[in-house]
């Protein structure tokens, strides 16, 4: 196995004990046999590859599942299969780089529910949910170092690097595959605050205007209004208005990535502190403190409250997070003219 000489043990094979997948070690010296189980099943092997083997590269994993060295009971596959309960996947000789091993600092976040089947946390403002663009890591990474022992830790959805708030995880694979179903029929209600600048009038208005993804040409990610880009609905509720901005609630319809910002900024209220959309020599202006308002060094997006079915119970859930107090101190420092 050529391929795999930079990360094999020497001498011949000698598979290890059939074993489940579960509670496989990132770091292969033989051959080994993973049994999958019910909460496993589901996914596809290429998926399942890069998370047992933590460090491994991704072209290695891609690599070896093309020779045929990975096999599902016993029989060739491609990366496309999906496992079933029972399969019985030989992985080969694969050893993590020491150097891939380290560098994720583990860390917790506010939990606002747990129980064996989910987490939903509270998640800050400035911190991303994933690696990847240019940032190193995220919740994600960050949680699966900081609990080791987790069988099964992945996003439901996702909230952008700038916006803090509700932030749903799955514990077990049977609950992620029935929220993402939940996800799919449009079931969660998803409700954020958010402080526009400008006048604005109703106290309940529908936005919907198509977005289309694209990337500049330093390949950051962005969105813009355009005819015929994905349909996209957010419905947006007056909580309170003054002199110069308004505090809404938006209703997620759909969930098209950066909606909520952009639907806002293209229709004439830009979000205060957002640095994508936003009116760049207002977000500045709003950095430095003046008179009893405080500095607002963050974009006022909330993901508060999140209402769905709990995979197991089937009971309906609803989730609140409540104003960060950065928010919460810029709204005091405004001259309030009504409230809705």
């Amino acid at each position: 196995m050529k391929d795999l000489a930079r990360f094999s043990g020497k001498g011949p094979e000698k598979p290890a004990p059939t074993r489940s997948a579960q509670v496989a070690s990132s770091s292969f010296a033989q051959v080994q046999l993973l049994t999958i189980s019910e909460e496993e099943a589901g996914q596809r092997i290429d998926n399942f590859l890069l998370r047992i083997c933590k460090g491994v590269p991704k072209s290695h994993i891609y690599r070896v599942l093309r020779s045929g060295e990975v096999r599902v009971n016993k029989g060739r596959i491609d990366q496309t299969y999906r496992l079933t309960e029972g399969d019985i996947v030989r992985v080969p000789p694969v050893r993590v780089a020491e150097k891939t091993t380290t560098g994720v600092p583990g860390a917790e976040f506010h939990i606002l529910f747990e129980d064996a089947h989910l987490l939903v946390i509270d998640k800050p403002a400035g911190v991303a949910v994933h690696g990847g663009s240019g940032v190193s890591y995220g919740v994600i990474e960050q949680l699966r170092a900081a609990r080791p022992d987790a069988k099964f830790l992945e996003l439901v959805h996702r909230l952008d690097r700038e916006t803090s708030g509700v932030l749903l995880l799955a514990k077990k694979r049977s609950a992620l595959i029935n929220l993402h179903e939940q996800i799919r029929g449009g079931e969660p209600d998803k409700r954020y605050w958010t402080l526009v600048h400008g006048d604005w009038k109703n106290n309940r208005q529908h936005v919907k205007l198509p977005l289309h993804k694209y990337s500049t040409p330093d390949g950051e990610r962005r969105v813009r209004v355009q005819a015929d880009g994905m349909p996209s609905h957010t419905v947006f509720n007056l909580v309170r208005k003054y002199e110069e901005f308004a505090l809404l609630e938006a209703e997620l319809k759909t969930g098209r990535t950066h909606q909520i910002r952009v639907h806002l900024a293209s229709s004439g209220f830009p979000i205060a502190g957002d640095d994508k959309y936003g009116d760049f020599a207002l977000n500045r202006a709003l950095q430095k403190t003046e008179g009893e308002r405080p500095a607002l060094k963050r974009m006022f997006l909330h993901a508060h409250q999140i209402t769905f079915i709990h995979p197991e119970t089937g009971k309906q859930m609803t989730l609140e997070a409540p104003m960060p107090p950065e928010c919460a101190r810029f709204l005091k420092g405004l001259r309030e003219t009504s409230g809705a």
